[in-house]
Parts: C-alpha cells; structure tokens; sequence
C-alpha cells in the first residue's frame, strides 16, 4: 500500500530542500566554507523559531523555515552562515571565565557572539548575504575598530560591559539570529561535557581546513574577506596557547569510565544470560594526560597594570580549569613577585580564582629579579608541598635578573609588549600577550 505523506513529512521534506538551496547559495560566494557549510545535518526541533545548534546538528522548525523561505528568503542565507560561524569560530565552547559568574554575564556572551559574526558577514560584503546597515550597526561597527586591532567575541564582550541596561537591549534586538540554548553550560553532566569537547575538536579541525581553503585561492579571490580571516587568526592564536599548555601535561590515571576500553556487547549478553551478572563491569578509570599543579608567576613591577594582570589570568585559569586539560584535584598557585616573592595564593577551584580576582591587588613595585621565584617554587617541591608540579609560567615585561642555569622545571615566559629575544635565556618557551589574544612564538 502506498504511503500518504503526512503535512509535517512534507514541511520536513521541503526544509530539508530549502536548506540545501541555503548552502548551494552561500557556497557560489564562499566556496573555501564547503567543509564547514555540509557539516551540520539538520534535525527538525518546533521548539525553536530560528536555527539552533550545539555543534553536531543543525535543529529547525521545518514550518518557520518555509514561512521565512516565502516572506525572506534570503535572510536564510544569512541565518544559516551566521550559526556556521559561531562554530568556526568557538563561540559556543571559549566563553571567558567570568561569564558564568552571572545568568546576566551569559546573556552578554551571547549578544557579543552575535555581533561579531554579524560583523563579519557584514563585512564580508557578499551577494548572498549583503543587507543595508542599520545605524545602530554602523555605530557600534566603528566604534569596534577605531579601538581594535582585530576584533572577535571577547573583544566585543568586554566592551559590553562599560555599556548601559537600555544600550544592552537595543543591541540585543537589533544582532539577535540564532538560538543559542543548545550551547554548552557549565552546569552539564559529564556525558554533555565530553560530547562538547568532541563537538569543539571537530569545528577546530574544520577551522583549519576552512583557514587553508580561503589561503590557497590566493589574495585576488579574497575580496572583503580580511575580517574573517582575522577572527580566524584570533581563534588560532587561543587554541594555539591551550595546546601549548598541554604541553605542561602529565599522564596520570584518573577515576572514569572510559568508552574505548568497555565493551557493551559483553556486558550485556551477561545481563541477558544471568539477569543480574554482566560478563565485564565498565573500566573505573583511564590514563589521561592533564594538568595536576601549575605555578602562575606575576611581575609586579611597575610594568604591567592590574588590568592586564587579570585578564592574562582570565585567560589562562580559565583554559587550565577546563575539565579536559586539568584534574580535578589539581591547583594552581600564582605568586605575585619583583626582586622578591611577595604573595602567594592557591587556587584549587572556580570559587577560589572568583574570590581571588574580587580581591585582587597588586603587591609589588621595586626592580625585577627572576631568581627568587625558581628559589621559591624548589623550597616548594624540597618541603612536599608541590609535589607534582607541571611547570611554571612567568608573566612579565622581560626586563629582570634571570636565572644563570636552566631551573629543573618546564618554564615559559609570557610579555605583554615586545621584547628584546636576546635577553631571554634559550632554555624558556617565550610567548607574546596582546589584548584579548595570545601570540605563540
């Protein structure tokens, strides 16, 4: 008997054709996002009035997609590019720190999220997607970079949050696209958590292959482009410092299942065959390779400012503190020092870098001396108290004492300028910090 279409396998059907026609439309003008376009199957969710996305489906209302596919069809093109490039660029997995410190915070996260993609696609400037600029849009645009070398979510965030309640809501009318509800949240049980770090590992893949399809074209074909490719570049350079610090990594066994290690097969045919007796229980641990102690050095000469300080920590902490990159009973200990070592705070939790930052204050000011904080951290380790420790990193201006012989630790310096090469010993990772980005040397 042949089978009636039901309305909703229609509207399914005919979104699923319309989403395609999207991607052919985007794709005449963008063609280096071929990977990046085909790599969110769809999933039809009436829940939702515009797209969603957590990373590995595309959800829709199959009926709104023909409504706005009738009124406004190519706003389409611009909703679906829109949820593609906060995938590339990690929007829903690299929130700063402090956001989840208030429901408030979130909501700035994601209007920032949104208006750097709007400001991409809009500069961009392509036949697909091109709109006329409202003068909302024009302002903050200029505004983003008469004082931004590049800008991306971060940058926008910050500026956020100087901004009025009333300016918060118009931005948030005028940038809205996409529903942001399928993003990871810090409340997640382990099972969402491990899907999103499957979800960001694969769009950083897809980032890359996108980042070499658009160089490989040459610069002739890459009109109008330069703003992607420096939010590229900014996305690059993060992932480039957290893959850095997995270079402090230990391998460790840790208590947790591990998939690849259990088979269900085996455990359920014993289920099956004994009712109550499974033929192999699930592995309670695996070997990992974390972060389990860290030392933050902070000069506190008179070269670095208190802004800058804490948001070098933001950053850092906040890639430390990610569960897949730090045990959960590791510690961070930061030092705040010149010529000599003159505070010291562990972190071992979210709850203690929160207080610490609220109290934050600079204990300091003389001359530079890098010696006494190697001198330390070995009191450190000879006394028990840093026992494992993975490495030291030492944020400064560069202008100090350093030590003579290489210490027994992996060791990195990070500048928040430019600095004399010359003057930093070869046995130290050197790293330069900007605002709001890091550049790996």
């Amino acid at each position: 008997m042949r089978h009636i279409q039901t309305q909703e396998e229609w509207e399914s059907e005919m979104a699923g054709k319309i989403l395609l026609f999207v991607r052919n439309e985007i794709y005449l003008d963008l063609r280096f996002l071929d990977i990046a376009l085909s790599a969110l199957p769809y999933k039809t969710d009436n829940s939702i009035q515009t797209f969603a996305t957590d990373g590995a489906y595309l959800s829709v209302s199959p009926a709104q997609v023909l409504r706005v596919f009738q009124q406004n069809a190519p706003f389409l093109n611009r909703l679906y590019l829109h949820t593609i490039l906060h995938c590339i660029f990690s929007h829903p997995w690299t929130a700063p720190e402090d956001v989840w410190s208030a429901p408030a915070r979130v909501s700035l996260w994601n209007i920032a999220c949104d208006i750097a993609v709007e400001y991409t696609i809009d500069g961009m400037g392509k036949p697909c997607t091109r709109r006329i600029l409202s003068w909302i849009r024009e302002k903050i645009y200029t505004e983003l970079k008469e004082n931004n070398s590049a800008v991306s979510a971060a940058v926008v965030y910050r500026m956020l949050l100087s901004c009025e309640e009333d300016e918060i809501e118009k931005l948030e009318r005028e940038f809205y696209t996409d529903d942001h509800r399928y993003w990871p949240k810090r409340e997640d049980n382990e099972a969402r958590r491990q899907a999103a770090v499957g979800n960001r590992d694969r769009w950083n893949k897809i980032a890359r292959q996108t980042q070499l399809g658009q160089e490989s074209r040459g610069k002739e074909t890459r009109e109008g482009e330069d703003v992607f490719t420096a939010q590229l570049a900014v996305k690059k350079n993060r992932r480039s410092y957290r893959e850095f610090l997995q270079k402090f990594a230990v391998f460790r066994e840790e208590l947790r299942a591990d998939p690849d290690e259990f088979d269900l097969n085996y455990y359920t045919y014993g289920l099956k065959l004994y009712g109550n007796l499974p033929f192999i229980e699930p592995v309670e641990s695996r070997e990992s390779r974390k972060i389990r102690e860290f030392v933050i050095a902070i000069d506190t000469s008179y070269s670095t400012s208190g802004a800058l300080v804490e948001q070098f920590l933001e950053e850092t902490v906040g890639i430390l503190n990610q569960r897949d990159s730090f045990f959960s009973d590791a510690r961070i200990r930061i030092l705040q020092c010149d010529n000599a070592v003159q505070k010291e705070n562990v972190i071992c939790s979210e709850t203690d870098f929160r207080r610490f930052l609220a109290d934050l204050t600079l204990t300091g000011g003389g001359g530079t001396d890098f010696r006494p904080v190697f001198s330390y951290v070995d009191e450190l380790r000879k006394s028990g108290l840093c026992k494992n420790l993975s490495g030291l990193l030492y944020f400064t201006d560069g202008r100090g004492i350093y030590p003579e012989k290489r210490p027994d630790i992996k060791t990195a310096f990070v500048f928040p300028d430019d600095y004399d090469p010359e003057t930093v010993p070869p046995w130290a990772f050197k790293h330069r910090f900007e605002a709001n980005r890091f550049i790996v040397k």
